[in-house]
């Protein structure tokens, strides 16, 4: 693949996975997104989970993909997780992978609460509105 490809695929991963962390841990604050937050929290703990299950747990099929490129176009990460990298790249600092994953893991599960408890609710919001109609 050439290079300046690769390059715009280094790129959109860096945007894409970012945002997608970012809405992971926020997407529930807005009750227009609070479904699609659901959508991408399912997703999320079917790569964890349950394609973890080959991979190892925690497994995120976009970090191996851009952790493929970023070798292709000659980066030596020395993170194994996404968020090592993004806390290396914005601070210098290099959190261990045991305390990447926990906190990953508590604000995840943070989420899922959250978002869980946040849809179910609109959800009879809406059966109410609806039956009062």
């Amino acid at each position: 693949m050439p290079t300046y490809l690769l390059q715009v695929l280094n790129i959109t991963f860096l945007v894409f996975h970012t945002g997608l962390v970012l809405f992971n841990c926020i997407g529930w604050a807005w009750r227009r997104t609070r479904q699609w937050h659901l959508l991408t929290l399912a997703l999320t703990a079917i790569s964890w989970l349950v394609m973890g299950i080959w991979h190892g747990i925690g497994y995120c099929i976009c970090t191996d993909w851009h952790w493929q490129v970023r070798r292709a176009l000659g980066y030596h990460d020395p993170d194994t997780t996404y968020i090592q990298f993004l806390v290396r790249s914005l601070t210098g600092w290099s959190p261990s992978e045991g305390l990447a994953k926990a906190v990953a893991g508590w604000v995840f599960g943070i989420a899922v609460v959250l978002s869980v408890s946040l849809n179910i609710r609109d959800m009879r919001e809406r059966k109410s509105s609806l039956a009062a109609s």
